[in-house]
């Protein structure tokens, strides 16, 4: 069985996972509502449960990746140079990545203004854990520097396991050959980890049908047309996106972007059922370097990536606080909204593995500007569904981004299929 066939089908089987959930969901969400289920929590605990495990497995996985990706990335590169020359590339594009996806969101929220005609009266407060959540300079700051490599890595702090990773890659590509034992061990333990990797995917069609029929269980069919606007308009959001940015790679890889499209597909479908990027982040790797991506490139964009281009993140971010502006009638002027834009733009940085994340950049924002927090209830209910969308859209364009700096170094081969 070749490799395409083996993808192909276990994409199938990710499909058939969600269609039967979806199913299963509808059966049980209809008996529950009609009481023909007494313990509704005690039946759907194992489908939750199967998801759960999976994405623990997933975290369990990603901080080491990370460190050990990274850090071989960054000391393989030889000399600072080149580290500050694809560093620099690399920020370059995530800066734009970004900003692309904030603008988009306020373009297209002013555009079609689904929070209007709501006419909410101004809520006191936000019931929930949210309420308290906003975001500050300093916190942001602090959050960035560990005080702990272990301690972070237990947390699954993504960012700080970045910036502890540049210290000791860069430290080691100074040290020279002295270094060369710890990173052809940290190069041994990353290969490890992505076999590791293999076994752990297998599961995901399970973990996929756990959570599909947990979700629609417990929401219904509804949750597919409640806020269908806001839902409609910002996945349409999404497809413009990934458009915007693939016409982009396009000029830097003209047709191969239709087949890096195929490379990616299964860990943007991972990411999209379990509304999870880290989920997806180490089968792209290994799909990224099938494509043709340099290992080097790979393991040093990649991991930044997600702490630094959550393009799809930063679109809802920008999406949901003006909406939630709207549905209270606050007028905000763009002058107003661009400053809304870079606070997003600073608080958005570091986000990746962190529960809700979205929702806690967005509550920071939405009291810096003096919108109602308790705004965030009506996203609540559908923030699983947009989650996954924004997921995806995660996966894709990190992959661009890599796929875009391996051809501008020069070091992007024709991959196998």
């Amino acid at each position: 069985m070749t490799a395409t066939t083996k993808n192909n089908r276990f994409t199938l089987y990710i499909i058939i996972a969600m269609a039967l959930g979806i199913a299963l969901g509808f059966i049980l969400n209809t008996n529950i509502e009609s009481k023909a289920i007494a313990a509704p929590d005690k039946v759907l605990e194992p489908f939750a449960l199967a998801a759960d495990v999976f994405l623990r497995l997933i975290k369990m996985i990603v901080s080491p990746l990370v460190f050990t990706t990274l850090v071989v990335g960054v000391a393989k590169q030889g000399n600072i140079n080149a580290v500050g020359r694809i560093g620099g590339k690399t920020m370059l594009w995530f800066v734009c990545g970004s900003l692309l996806s904030l603008v988009l969101g306020m373009v297209l929220v002013n555009f079609f203004r689904p929070g209007e005609g709501m006419n909410l009266p101004m809520p006191t407060e936000l019931p929930g854990s949210i309420a308290h959540a906003s975001l500050n300079l300093k916190d942001f700051v602090y959050h960035i520097f560990p005080t702990s490599i272990f301690e972070s890595m237990a947390k699954n702090e993504i960012l700080q396991v970045v910036v502890f990773s540049l210290f000791f890659g860069v430290a080691a590509a100074g040290v020279g050959e002295k270094a060369d034992i710890v990173i052809k061990m940290l190069d041994s333990a990353a290969h490890i980890i992505l076999k590791m990797t293999g076994y752990i995917m297998n599961l995901a069609p399970i973990a996929v049908f756990g959570a599909m029929t947990n979700v629609i269980a417990r929401q219904g069919l509804g949750i597919l047309g409640t806020f269908s606007k806001f839902i409609g308009e910002f996945y349409l959001g999404l497809f413009i996106l990934a458009a915007l940015l693939l016409s982009v790679a396009y000029l830097f890889i003209r047709q191969r972007v239709f087949t890096m499209l195929r490379h990616i597909k299964e860990p943007a479908l991972i990411a999209f059922s379990t509304s999870s990027s880290e989920a997806a982040f180490p089968k792209l790797m290994m799909e990224l370097e099938r494509f043709g991506c340099d290992e080097k490139i790979v393991s040093f964009v990649l991991p930044l990536g997600y702490s630094f281009n959550l393009d799809g993140s930063m679109m809802y971010m920008t999406f949901a606080s003006l909406f939630i502006a709207q549905t209270y009638g606050i007028h905000l002027d763009t002058g107003t909204q661009i400053s809304m834009l870079l606070v997003l733009m600073l608080t958005s940085k570091g986000i990746a593995g962190i529960p809700r994340a979205s929702l806690v950049v967005i509550a920071g924002t939405l009291a810096t500007f003096k919108i109602p927090e308790a705004g965030l209830a009506l996203l609540l209910g559908i923030d699983p569904l947009l989650d996954m969308g924004r997921s995806a859209m995660n996966v894709v364009g990190n992959s661009i981004a890599t796929v875009v700096v391996s051809k501008m170094e020069g070091q992007l081969k024709n991959g196998t299929n």
